[in-house]
């Protein structure tokens, strides 16, 4: 067997990046980019091949992340590794800045971008979204911090296979995760192949989490609260039907922020979990405390029915600690078949008798 010799590269001289005051990332033979303070995490990406490791290391980065590449994977150095918004009057250099950004992963019908890893990083202050995926399979994103976005703190949309692990989403303008079918027009509720939430603390969102018009998902070991909803799955008339996913073993207390009513959805407030139009889907082993509003929705585990009309189907509650919610613990408001509610600990169901 021949043997190679690998060098190592030696450190690249810093280089002014036109248009921004960044310098060029230093490389290394090994497939591992290395960003410091001052220079373009962008233009390391743009460098990097499929499989390869960029590192940004701690400070604050004021710029967007566009990700094309399969098997990429962008990590930070912890809490300290920041990114935000350009500033202001910089030019929108790609389509991840223009959209108001923090990353975005971005496939294509036809072509997904595979396997690309999100860590250990913090991003803030962005007009749409902290991380925005389209056309992606196996995207991870774990350890990541995304706060103070004006729209989803995490979020996917036309993707499979998700993995969101042990990551903060807290004081977005929406969800702090979202997972879509899409977000641009109608269709029935896409197969996410498994998408996971593990994990998670979701808190002073709008939401904490929003399944919209997807299956196949796991929800389990995250702690949602001070959010106006701490889980909402939401369906509608399309085939097939949303649903056919598991919430399990979460912690969901406390959800007793007010958001006022949107054009799409009345207002929300104490609210644990919410399904509107769903099917098939198993809640259960859940805490759910002290949950407590006056809007429709509110309560501890709420069945809505859908707001083009939509019943759901199917589901199965079981096995909750349901208690301190009001209006009541358990909510049936729907006309739907086969929606069961077995060996809750609660206090208080609307209908009664669920309890």
């Amino acid at each position: 067997m021949r043997k190679r010799n690998i060098k190592i590269l030696a450190p690249v001289a810093l280089l002014s990046a036109a248009g921004c005051g960044m310098s060029t990332p230093a490389a290394s033979a090994t497939g591992s980019h290395e960003v410091r303070p001052g220079q373009s995490i962008q233009k390391a990406v743009d460098a990097a091949q499929p499989g390869d490791t960029v590192v940004v290391l701690p400070g604050t980065y004021r710029e967007s992340v566009l990700v094309t590449k399969p098997g990429l994977t962008l990590r930070g150095s912890g809490s300290g590794t920041v990114l935000r918004p350009a500033e202001p009057g910089a030019k929108a250099a790609d389509a991840c800045a223009k959209a108001g950004s923090g990353i975005c992963v971005l496939g294509k019908a036809g072509g997904t971008v595979d396997g690309v890893r999100i860590e250990s990083l913090t991003l803030s202050g962005f007009k749409k979204n902290g991380v925005w995926a389209s056309w992606t399979d196996r995207l991870t994103v774990r350890r990541v911090t995304a706060e103070h976005n004006g729209v989803w703190g995490i979020a996917q949309e036309r993707s499979t296979r998700g993995a969101f692990t042990d990551n903060t989403a807290r004081a977005n303008g929406d969800a702090g995760i979202f997972v879509a079918n899409t977000v641009d027009k109608e269709g029935g509720a896409t197969d996410t192949r498994g998408t996971e939430l593990q994990g998670n603390t979701l808190t002073d969102n709008r939401i904490g989490f929003t399944a919209r018009r997807v299956r196949n998902l796991s929800v389990h070991g995250n702690r949602l609260t001070g959010n106006c909803t701490g889980v909402f799955v939401v369906g509608d008339e399309g085939k097939p039907q949303a649903g056919a996913m598991t919430v399990e073993s979460n912690e969901i207390t406390g959800n007793n922020k007010f958001c006022s009513a949107t054009e799409r959805l009345s207002a929300l407030q104490g609210s644990g979990i919410v399904l509107t139009g769903a099917a098939d889907t198993v809640v259960r082993a859940n805490t759910i405390r002290d949950n407590s509003g006056a809007t429709p929705m509110s309560g501890g585990v709420v069945l809505f029915k859908s707001f083009v009309g939509t019943k759901n189907t199917g589901n199965t509650i079981s096995g909750n600690v349901v208690l301190g919610n009001k209006p009541a613990d358990l909510a049936n408001g729907d006309t739907g078949k086969g929606n069961t509610f077995t060996d809750n600990v609660c206090a208080k169901s609307a209908p009664a008798g669920m309890c």
